[in-house]
């Protein structure tokens, strides 16, 4: 066992572990004993006097004939994850303002003091081109400029999200509804290992808790929870992104939203949220001067990228604009051909001018630098107060 640990701290991990001790329960306990070992200790009647249920606390004392303390914090150590308590001054603080804030928290990786300045970016799972696009581009301009990702690893808006953060050299974090030692959906293993490395995967989920969908609620509370605000891209009225926003507003939080197409059903959530009075953004700017934070330099870039430098890439650049193009159009807007074109648009991309969204679909992803301030691509980096 960890030396350094508070001295409760196994004890809360025991009684973590039961499932019916919920973050309402837990606080019973909190408030009735003295310390958690004198919980993790009582009998039934006891357990009952403290405001428990008779089912839960008979969960408790079986747990407490079942598992040992020591051991189950060792198990946490063993799998490379930390456990925070409330209490911990590495606890996200925006969490702990929330109603019925959780008793225990994992981390895979670190959870620092800049992660209190993130945003939640969320949408569906089945994104359009336009919403990998507005997700890839506010996530990276949000990115450039100090601000944490946070997102919840799935499928769709989720995955792009943590990508464009960490393409950009920033922080992100990631909130899942299952144990550390599961990675869902299976696919984003790798993110999920990168996303440590530069952020931090988080849950209230003990290990061994596989994912299921009653689990993602209370997943989505959290994740609206330690952020400032949540950036809705695309979703449906039933969607999970509809239910992390809706956390927010309860926590007190900024609700923001790309507006998207009348005619796509994955804007059907969106506007609602806009009818609802949440603030409209197009750009990763809005959002900052909303939050009151300090944009860094003059203009929005997403890495400080290289002009067109010869007539074909001068060529392309005039062939694409904002909306998604088909490569096939964009060789007879040129004029160039096609294996000039796919040659180009790969160095474009590596420049920063240039974006895939897949499918052969390709959009400009800034203006050219005609008259780019050089003084203000060395601004300092700092916060409004």
């Amino acid at each position: 066992m960890n030396e350094d640990a508070p001295v409760d701290l196994a004890y809360r991990v025991a009684l973590h572990r039961i499932y019916r001790l919920g973050a309402v329960r837990f606080r019973l306990l909190e408030r009735y004993f003295p310390t958690l070992e004198e919980a993790w200790r009582a009998d039934h009647a006891t357990l009952c006097a403290a405001g428990l249920d008779a089912r839960t606390a008979t969960e408790v004392v079986r747990a407490r004939a079942e598992s040992d303390p020591d051991a189950e914090l060792e198990r946490i150590y063993q799998a490379g994850v930390t456990a925070l308590a409330p209490s911990d001054p590495r606890y996200p603080s925006r969490l702990g303002e929330i109603a019925d804030a959780p008793p225990l928290l994992y981390v895979k990786g670190s959870w620092r003091a800049e992660d209190e300045w993130g945003v939640a970016v969320v949408g569906t799972r089945r994104a359009t081109a336009y919403g990998r696009q507005a997700a890839g581009e506010l996530s990276r301009g949000l990115a450039a400029n100090s601000v944490t990702i946070i997102s919840g690893l799935a499928r769709g808006i989720d995955t792009i999200a943590h990508h464009a953060a960490i393409e950009t050299g920033g922080r992100t974090v990631a909130v899942i509804a299952n144990g550390l030692d599961t990675v869902y959906p299976p696919e984003n293993a790798r993110l999920s290992e990168q996303i440590a490395e530069h952020g931090a995967v988080i849950t209230d989920y003990p290990l061994g808790t596989k994912p299921r969908a009653e689990f993602f609620p209370r997943r989505n509370r959290i994740m609206s929870g330690v952020a400032l605000g949540t950036l809705v891209v695309e979703g449906d009225h039933t969607s999970g992104a509809m239910i992390t926003a809706r956390f927010a507003l309860e926590q007190g939080r900024e609700v923001f939203v790309v507006p998207g197409s009348i005619f796509s059903p994955q804007s059907r959530g969106p506007h609602a949220l806009l009818r609802d009075g949440a603030t409209p953004v197009a750009s990763a700017a809005e959002v900052l001067e909303a939050l009151n934070l300090t944009m860094v330099g003059a203009q929005m870039d997403f890495g400080r990228a290289m002009p067109p430098t010869d007539p074909d890439e001068r060529a392309l650049m005039a062939a694409l604009t904002r909306e998604p193009r088909h490569i096939d159009d964009v060789v007879r807007a040129s004029g160039l051909a096609a294996a000039t074109v796919s040659g180009t648009l790969a160095m474009l991309e590596l420049k920063g001018l240039v974006r895939d969204l897949g499918g052969m679909q390709y959009v400009r992803v800034r203006e050219d630098l005609v008259g780019y301030d050089a003084e203000a691509g060395t601004a300092v980096r700092e916060r409004a107060e």
